[in-house]
């Protein structure tokens, strides 16, 4: 190959060559590029993690502000700012609480042993809840293509009308224990409201007289459920006075299943108290099995005769004439009516030197379906 040629040769080469190395770094360049943008994408939409730099919810930061010192005017200045919120409505007896420290107090209402866990819950905004309840059979049949077709009976609706009430507490802290930074004085008051509230409802929504207060079931005329009829309870008779019959004591219970109607059954509860409870888990049926059974798992309700079991401290004990059991589905036959707002006001002047704090909400309760709930009554007839 002549001298020229091996020139050209090389100068290709080193052509090649430069021009490999500036393809690599215009693709060192565009990868260096790429990863700078997939870092701020995730430098700015990454959540931030819990801690003093995340900035506290609004609401949940000027109502700390109000009820470690009184100082309302966060508070004021969020109704200002979120017209629909009415944050401060001191008319109405104090400010919303925040939205946590509502939920724990809600989640505990419902926990608790009552009524309430078991019932129909509705929130409603008015001072009281309207139900149409139509407790009459319509009658039906079968139609053929000649025949004629005759007119079922016409619907008898009753209109139960739950009117709320205000349930109220007042927890009291001292003023120095307020001022510890330390102190979590939102979940403290949500613990001292949800208990003060759960004890009130579970004693009004069992017997309450409806006075200022939810309407209790057991406050309705309990009848003969052979002769039972519609706006009291019907009860089935233990055959004793003031106890279960002393040869067959577990007939009761299970004429008592029988008696409430088949479309209840499938979700209905025993409701009883703790002293009631002791003596119905001794029983055994006809084959020496125990009618009661204890839940493996843990949270779970124990089960008489496969169906659950509320204990509700409210129950009667057993007695003369005492209605100590009640089985039905609650779900259709009770409903708790409340406005899912609570209000607390802060009252420093009138314990001194401590701080009271009023928390109010307003919550009705009666029965809707008088078929739905039957009793066990301890008498003889």
């Amino acid at each position: 190959m002549s001298h020229d040629g091996v020139g050209e040769v090389t100068e290709a080469l080193a052509g090649l060559v430069s021009d490999f190395k500036g393809f690599r770094q215009e693709i060192n360049r565009k990868m260096q590029q790429q990863e700078e943008r997939l870092n701020m994408t995730y430098t700015t939409q990454r959540p931030q993690l819990a801690g003093t730099d995340m900035a506290e919810a609004p609401h949940q930061k000027a109502m700390d502000a109000y009820l470690r010192s009184g100082d309302d005017d966060a508070l004021r200045a969020l109704s200002l700012d979120a017209k629909g919120m009415n944050t401060a409505v001191s008319a109405e007896g104090g400010y919303l609480v925040d939205p946590q420290t509502a939920e724990t107090v809600k989640s505990v209402l419902m926990g608790a042993s009552s009524i309430r866990s078991i019932a129909n819950v509705v929130n409603v905004e008015a001072t009281s809840y309207d139900v149409l309840v139509d407790h009459t059979d319509l009658g039906a049949g079968w139609a053929t293509e000649a025949g004629g077709i005759a007119e079922t009976d016409s619907p008898q609706f009753d209109r139960v009308s739950i009117p709320l009430h205000e349930l109220s507490a007042m927890p009291k802290a001292s003023q120095r224990l307020l001022d510890d930074a330390a102190f979590d004085i939102e979940a403290w008051l949500a613990g001292r409201i949800a208990d003060k509230f759960a004890t009130s409802e579970a004693a009004a929504f069992v017997a309450g007289d409806g006075i200022d207060k939810p309407t209790g079931f057991l406050t309705y005329p309990n009848v003969d459920e052979a002769s039972w009829s519609w706006g009291g309870l019907g009860y089935v008779a233990t055959g004793a006075t003031d106890d279960f019959h002393d040869e067959r004591p577990s007939d009761a219970i299970v004429d008592l299943v029988y008696a409430l109607g088949a479309k209840y059954r499938a979700n209905a509860t025993f409701v009883m108290n703790s002293k009631t409870a002791g003596a119905v888990r001794k029983m055994k049926d006809a084959d020496g099995r125990f009618l009661w059974s204890d839940s493996l798992a843990a949270g779970q309700p124990a089960q008489l005769m496969g169906y659950p079991v509320l204990i509700a401290e409210d129950m009667p004990d057993i007695g003369a004439d005492a209605t100590a059991i009640a089985f039905g589905d609650f779900g259709a036959g009770y409903t708790v009516a409340e406005r899912p707002d609570l209000r607390v006001l802060r009252d420093p002047f009138s314990a001194k030197p401590h701080v009271l704090f009023y928390a109010t909400k307003r919550v009705g309760g009666d029965v809707t379906d008088f078929a739905a709930i039957k009793l066990l009554k301890f008498t003889t007839a």
